[in-house]
């Protein structure tokens, strides 16, 4: 009896010493974790910080860079400016040599003629002379208004067909755009249904994944209600074997008093005690066995499921590969086709730029007096028409080359397109890091300029020759100047991409001063020029109306580039709007999903009888009956070992196999559960991307980042299961080696759970941010 009563004092000892220790080791891994958390939060600060600065720093570089790209970009065309002036300068010398040399020849023939009618008089009458010279007057007179006259109508009828080629072109740009701007219409519609079509086809998805998962919940609760009736059974047949046990002892013990005599029972009594131990000795030896081979086989199988958790993270971690450069693909094209829509708004700025331009020049047309008749060879009003003619000319000219260049630019759109709906992989175009005259616009305006000179009517052949030797002097100087332009511009583009964008300060100081400088020189060449044509009688009008439209034209880009800023910053603020909706969207569901799966964790401890302990108590409670049933399959297994009839033992037998499998199947549910969604969210992964690759480039980026989003939730949540089932595998194979009083793994399993609950409201609101 003493025995008896130490092994039963020693045994409480070491559960408590046993939990105690459990505890301890419970409260070190949470306190790992918790500083684990701490020391990733710090991380993440510093990571976030270090990319603030970052993006500061390269924000403040770019800004020096335009600022620098700016500055230059005035002073060249500064120095074009004044280089086109020395041009005008130039010319307008030439001609006014050209003008007093005819002059000169007009008055020595004059005197040649004076001279001439002076010796006619000396010889012959004066009536006849006088005659003489008024017919030969007015001839001439009649001559030279007759040439005049034909030539101003000749450049009139050419500014007629100009203005209707320019009217013609017009109306093809116009009926170009409205074919493009229903182009882009048809494709607008196209790309909202095939968004319609996917958000329709997941949601779809989501729905019959969720009717799924109700369905397996619905299973479970079935089996767990099984498993209920089953424990119940056994426990009505367990009372049973107590009593039958009970009233065989009392009929032993009435049979040795009634057979035996008195001075043979303790003798007696010593055997059976011995004859006793023996079988329970031989019980508790098998049951140590089959408890260490159950271990064996549990460690056996977290080896094996460690293992497939390793193939698995392999298997994300490539998927994640693969995915990574079909993103980078993604975002490129989405560059792209932002790129393709800035460059149309643009397109459609500059033709109604054109629209009102022309509208504007067809009513300075409608409102110009007409052009005077000469009455006489020496009118100063013909100056001042030829000045007009030239001018209208010029802003001809000027219109048909924004006119070209309109022309050469949509032709590139619809050469971009083409290239884009061909099958072939789109490449990015190399864009120059300088901005140049292009050759096409080059052999343009050289063209229309040649056109121009070409389109007059010649006067003499002196003044022909004249003229085409300084049209070809001045093409080749322009040439000349644009080929030193782009040379220049290549080199310094060479220069800024080896000093790598880094400005010292002297040397900026320096070329400020320098254009300082240059700027009050050209200032006082200007002034030198105007009061050289005050006083030559010449006017300047046209000189300020070209200044008047550099500025009108410098107005206009800054505008149409702030309202490009604006549209794109809307555009932006528009997706990320977007996307936090979904994202807010789908944590909605989540929520109300977690809340409708998860059952309230109410805990309370009862009053408990001799071999049921609180664990399974609570369990039986809570519908948890896996710890319950690993016992009572053990149990069970010692209940058939016993010496029982056969119609209990095959009760025993049924009620054994049957816990067996609902707990076999059970895990292996489980399980199948969580590989099963693994492998449905990786497959479903694959054909959304295969789906995904012939819709538009802006759906792709967006669909693409809630995949990856939806990936790393499911990915974090499976994590989080799998260290739940681990610990609470661990959990019960404490209960079980222990007996009845824990209830700290439970609470602690309750914290596990809310912290991971915590852990996962965190990451999302990170994903958010």
């Amino acid at each position: 009896m003493s025995k008896k009563g130490r092994n039963k004092g020693e045994k409480p000892e070491a559960l408590i010493v046993a939990l105690q220790a459990a505890n301890e080791d419970l409260r070190t891994k949470l306190t790992d974790i918790q500083i684990e958390l701490h020391q990733e939060k710090s991380k993440v600060s510093k990571l976030e910080r270090e990319k603030t600065q970052e993006a500061k720093r390269i924000r403040e570089l770019e800004q020096r860079k335009h600022t620098v790209l700016v500055t230059e970009l005035k002073a060249k065309l500064h120095e074009e400016k004044m280089k086109e002036l020395q041009a005008v300068r130039e010319n307008l010398i030439k001609q006014h040599e050209q003008e007093m040399a005819r002059t000169v020849k007009v008055r020595d023939g004059e005197i040649q003629r004076l001279k001439s009618a002076l010796c006619a008089l000396r010889d012959g009458s004066s009536d006849k002379v006088r005659t003489a010279l008024t017919i030969e007057a007015r001839e001439e007179a009649r001559k030279l208004f007759d040439a005049e006259r034909l030539k101003l109508l000749q450049e009139i009828a050419d500014l007629k067909t100009a203005k209707k080629q320019v009217d013609e072109a017009l109306s093809n740009m116009i009926q170009a755009d409205k074919i493009k701007a229903g182009d882009l219409r048809s494709e607008h519609q196209s790309h909202q249904e095939a968004i319609s079509k996917i958000k329709w086809e997941s949601e779809r998805d989501i729905r019959r994944l969720m009717d799924e998962i109700k369905a397996k919940d619905r299973i479970i609760f079935s089996l767990e209600k099984e498993l209920e009736t089953q424990t119940g059974y056994v426990q009505k047949l367990q009372l049973q074997k107590e009593a039958l046990d009970e009233q065989l002892f009392l009929v032993k013990e009435a049979e040795c008093n009634m057979s035996s005599p008195k001075r043979e029972i303790p003798g007696r009594a010593g055997d059976g005690s011995e004859h006793c131990s023996s079988p329970d000795l031989r019980r508790n030896q098998k049951r140590i066995a089959e408890l260490n081979a159950t271990i064996r086989k549990l460690e056996d199988r977290n080896t094996l499921l460690g293992d497939e958790r390793n193939e698995l993270l392999k298997r994300v971690r490539e998927a994640e590969k693969q995915c990574k450069p079909l993103l980078e693909r993604n975002k490129c094209l989405a560059k792209r086709n932002d790129e393709l829509m800035v460059s149309l708004q643009r397109m459609e700025d500059k033709l109604k730029a054109v629209t009102k331009e022309n509208s504007e020049m067809r009513e300075k047309i409608t409102s110009h007096p007409p052009l005077k008749k000469l009455k006489s060879l020496n009118d100063l009003d013909q100056a001042n028409e030829e000045q007009e003619t030239e001018f209208l000319k010029l802003q001809v000219i000027e219109q048909q080359n924004i006119i070209d260049e309109l022309t050469r630019d949509r032709e590139k759109l619809i050469r971009r397109r083409k290239h884009r709906r061909s099958s072939k992989p789109i490449k990015r175009p190399v864009l120059d890091p300088f901005i140049g005259y292009d050759e096409d616009s080059m052999d343009s305006e050289t063209s229309s300029m040649a056109s121009f000179r070409t389109d007059r009517t010649p006067a003499t052949p002196d003044d022909d020759l004249d003229e085409s030797l300084a049209a070809e002097e001045s093409e080749l100087r322009f040439r000349q100047l644009t080929k030193e332009y782009q040379a220049l511009q290549r080199a310094y583009a060479l220069l800024q991409e080896q000093t790598g964008g880094i400005i010292d300060a002297e040397r900026e100081a320096k070329a400020q001063e320098q254009l300082q400088a240059e700027v009050l020189r050209y200032k006082a060449k200007i002034e030198d020029l105007e009061a050289t044509l005050a006083q030559k009688g010449q006017d300047s009008h046209w000189v300020e109306d070209k200044q008047l439209f550099i500025k009108r034209n410098q107005e206009l880009l800054e505008k149409i580039e702030k309202q490009e800023a604006e549209n794109h910053r809307l555009q932006q603020e528009l997706q990320d709007a977007r996307d936090q909706n979904e994202l807010l969207e789908f944590r909605n569901l989540e929520l109300e999903e977690r809340e409708r799966r998860s059952p309230p964790f109410n805990l309370q401890i009862h009053p408990f009888s001799d071999g049921v302990s609180a664990l399974q108590i609570y369990c039986m409670k809570e519908g948890v009956k896996v710890g319950a049933s690993l016992h009572l399959v053990f149990s069970l297994d010692v209940f058939i070992n016993m010496n029982l009839p056969k119609e209990k033992q095959e009760i025993l037998a049924n009620a054994t196999c049957s816990l067996k499998l609902t707990y076999s199947g059970r895990e292996s549910t489980i399980y199948q559960a969580t590989r099963f969604k693994d492998y449905k969210v990786k497959h479903k992964i694959k054909s959304e991307l295969e789906r995904y690759k012939s819709i538009t480039f802006n759906v792709l980026s967006t669909e693409n980042r809630h995949i990856v989003n939806w990936c790393t939730q499911l990915d974090e949540v499976r994590t989080v299961l799998l260290k739940q089932i681990n610990d609470i595998k661990k959990k019960w194979l404490i209960t079980f080696f222990t007996l009845p009083i824990i209830i700290n793994p439970i609470s602690q399993i309750r914290k596990l759970r809310l912290k991971s609950n915590q852990v996962m409201f965190q990451a999302h609101t990170a994903v958010k941010s």
